[in-house]
């Protein structure tokens, strides 16, 4: 006797597993000989214009307003590009390159201060300046466990391609609780 012949073949075994088990029965089609209504219309042309603002927004900014990794108050913030020259960072560092123009974000939400942000740095950019001066602050947020503004401002401005490289200030300036920011100043080949 054949191994084959120990075993019942998959059809069998399917039909005898199926017995007693009745199709389902119904008769709920989708009609799609109605047409749908002028709200419904209204509906989802209101749904599709604000998914397309919202993808336009997010492409602008380009921004993540997600999760972002907690930065302590007392912390110093320093990023730079790879390719800065480390000469012109510790210039940054040392408040050696001026800033020329700045902007405050205490009292802003997290969506508001992400669009202040974004305008700042374009504008400066597009001005030509150098440097900027943006104060964060250190406030905690409601919950009582990290600066969010702080936290979301150090995580986006390295999304930034205008941004070569940021650092915490110096004291008069506002010390851990602002950031110079060094913009680029020739276009991204």
């Amino acid at each position: 006797m054949s191994s084959s012949d120990d075993q019942p073949d998959d059809l069998n075994l399917f039909r005898e597993l199926m017995k007693g088990v009745q199709p389902l029965r119904h008769d709920k089609k989708a009609d799609l000989s109605k047409a749908p209504s002028r709200r419904d219309r209204e509906q989802q042309a209101l749904r599709r214009q604000a998914a397309e603002t919202e993808s336009v927004s997010q492409l602008e900014d380009g921004l993540s307003d997600g999760q972002v990794a907690p930065v302590n108050p007392g912390d110093s913030l320093a990023f730079h590009l790879p390719d800065l020259p480390q000469r012109t960072f510790q210039s940054l560092k040392k408040g050696r390159i001026s800033w020329q123009e700045g902007l405050d974000l205490h009292g802003y939400t997290i969506e508001a201060a992400r669009t202040q942000l974004t305008s700042f740095v374009r504008d400066g950019r597009a001005r030509g300046y150098r440097c900027l001066l943006l104060i964060h602050g250190k406030a905690y947020n409601r919950e009582g466990e990290v600066p969010s503004i702080k936290s979301h401002v150090n995580a986006w401005l390295k999304q930034m391609p205008e941004v070569l490289a940021f650092v915490s200030a110096l004291p008069a300036d506002g010390g851990t609780g602002a950031v110079y920011i060094l913009l680029r100043t020739r276009q991204k080949s």
